[in-house]
């Protein structure tokens, strides 16, 4: 079965971004009964505003991310503004269980070159393994943007648009990532440093999972 994600990037007034999520996080039923479920919820840590929270949404039929945006935030107050983008799966994920472990997400979007797609996917699936392996982590998915974003694309530029979601244990683990230790972490680190080359545009913030069913973040990070 072919799923419908669709991200969506929710800007509560100031000082509600804990009220707004708690009443997306109850509307699993509502989403049910619209035929998708709530896939995750994310808050802020680095590089995103303190009152904006990240959401994706999935359905087993196709969406537009109009219909999907109305199905989560119907009736939701304090809300200022909301963007949503549908996306299809990759490599990853390989069905549509939510993710439920706590730790540090990081959202990385990539414009790159259609010519250049095909290999971008074959460094994305050499690389993961390794990756995971070194670093107590896990890759979340790969999706790719449908071209369904409301309001045109604001960034990035024109080439594929796709959104890369990684998860490590902490941001001790982002920063560990980021500086390899032997031959098997260098051959990594070459491998998405090739990937990064074929791409035009790309950008990163950090999260935390506020749908995690093991451990509540309840640090103060804005």
């Amino acid at each position: 079965m072919t799923h419908t994600y669709v991200h969506h990037r929710i800007s509560a007034a100031p000082r509600r971004w804990d009220t707004v999520a708690g009443v997306l996080a109850s509307r699993r039923e509502t989403l049910t009964a619209a035929g998708g479920a709530l896939y995750g919820l994310w808050r802020s840590q680095i590089g995103r505003p303190r009152d904006e929270l990240t959401a994706i949404t999935v359905w087993a039929d196709a969406i537009s991310a109009a219909r999907a945006e109305a199905a989560l935030m119907q009736e939701v107050a304090d809300v200022v503004a909301t963007t949503s983008e549908a996306m299809t799966a990759t490599l990853r994920p390989e069905d549509a269980l939510a993710p439920e472990r706590q730790g540090n997400y990081a959202f990385r979007w990539f414009v790159t070159p259609e010519e250049n797609w095909d290999e971008f996917l074959a460094l994305c699936g050499q690389a993961w393994p390794g990756f995971e392996a070194a670093y107590d982590s896990q890759v979340i998915g790969l999706w790719r943007c449908t071209g369904d974003r409301p309001g045109g694309l604001t960034d990035g530029g024109e080439g594929v648009r796709s959104l890369l979601v990684t998860r490590r244990p902490d941001l001790a683990m982002w920063e560990r990532s980021k500086i390899p230790r032997g031959a098997a972490e260098i051959a990594v680190r070459d491998t998405l440093s090739r990937r990064y080359d074929l791409c035009t545009w790309t950008v990163v913030h950090t999260t935390t999972l506020l749908t995690a069913t093991d451990t509540a973040d309840r640090s103060r990070w804005a």
